[in-house]
């Protein structure tokens, strides 16, 4: 059998070259055995962690904050306006800060902007409308005309922002209402796993975060304020009214009732949902009922003039070369 001190060469054969090599792997195995084994401890890389996600948030700030003071001196600029001419109070400011919380709104600087949009926008219409057709020769217009045609573009853009705040509402229900039913489920299977409503709503609020951010924002809020008003049914009751639509309704009463008559909840949920999956369907059967009057008028103006160009353009086409070939 071949010595395998044979195989290495000759400045290896050595005894003390041996006991060299032997000694610096018997310390690499002991070595890596004791890394091995070795419970490092992690905080400092916690630490280093934490400074680099300090470092970074407070250079996003810096950079956010530079982004905003450019939109400093025009913000200041819409609250001294509005306060100067006080309209943040009265009633009907009142009216309008309810009417931008249905729309997502709830800030402080939305009723600001909204009351300054009202103010500013008509003026800003009307003035610019009536330098553009005053000043150009356009239009064949006489004066009173086109001062008259500023004048509706100011009004115009006093409608505007009431426009396009109706519009914000009605995505928002669409968005709620589409939700609604999937929301239920989930707190249907909350309370039926034993959570309360309190806890069942903070848990849906979760769930549907990234899927419903609309619902999920009014679920969150009711949350909070059935955790700090004095009464439950006040929250259900401001829920009802920022969303308001029957679905909404229809669950917010079942709350209340629920609460009153000692109904269990999950019984009470389940059948409210089951409820509210019915209707869904019904409306899309009455959807589809509906399609076939309503595709009547495109099929008569788009499709059937195809339909008779083809069936009855080569007889036409015929008959003119029939008759040319006759002349």
């Amino acid at each position: 059998m071949v010595d395998i001190v044979t195989l290495f060469p000759d400045w290896l054969r050595s005894e003390n070259m041996l006991a060299l090599i032997a000694g610096v792997a018997s310390f690499a195995v002991v070595l890596m055995m004791w890394n091995a084994f070795l419970v490092k401890d992690a905080l400092p890389g916690r630490i280093k962690n934490l400074d680099k996600r300090r470092t970074k948030l407070k250079s996003d700030i810096v950079n956010h904050t530079k982004q905003r003071s450019k939109l400093v001196v025009r913000e200041n600029m819409m609250h001294r306006v509005v306060k100067k001419l006080q309209l943040m109070r009265g009633e009907r400011a009142k009216v309008m800060a309810a009417k931008l919380a249905k729309g997502g709104w709830r800030s402080k600087d939305a009723l600001v902007a909204y009351l300054f949009a009202k103010i500013s926008l008509p003026l800003l219409f009307a003035v610019l409308t009536a330098a553009y057709l005053l000043g150009t020769d356009i239009v064949d217009w006489s004066v009173p005309v086109r001062l008259l045609a500023a004048g509706f573009a100011g009004f115009v853009g006093y409608l505007l922002p009431d426009t396009l705040l109706k519009n914000q509402i009605a995505k928002r229900y669409e968005a709620i209402r589409k939700s609604l039913p999937d929301a239920l489920d989930l707190l249907v299977i909350c309370t039926e796993a034993g959570l309360n409503l309190d806890s069942g709503l903070d848990r849906v609020c979760r769930e549907i975060a990234n899927s419903a951010p609309e619902l999920s924002d009014e679920i969150g809020l009711t949350s909070i304020e059935i955790g700090f008003l004095p009464d439950r049914k006040m929250a259900l009751a401001n829920l009802s009214a920022r969303v308001n639509f029957q679905a909404m309704n229809t669950l917010v009463n079942t709350l209340i009732q629920t609460e009153k008559y000692g109904t269990p909840l999950a019984v009470a949920l389940r059948v409210l949902a089951v409820e509210m999956r019915d209707e869904r369907l019904m409306k899309a059967e009455e959807k589809a009922a509906r399609l076939p009057a309503i595709m009547t008028v495109p099929m008569i103006v788009f499709i059937l003039p195809a339909l008779f160009i083809v069936l009855i353009g080569p007889a036409v086409l015929k008959a003119i070369d029939a008759f040319g070939g006759a002349g």
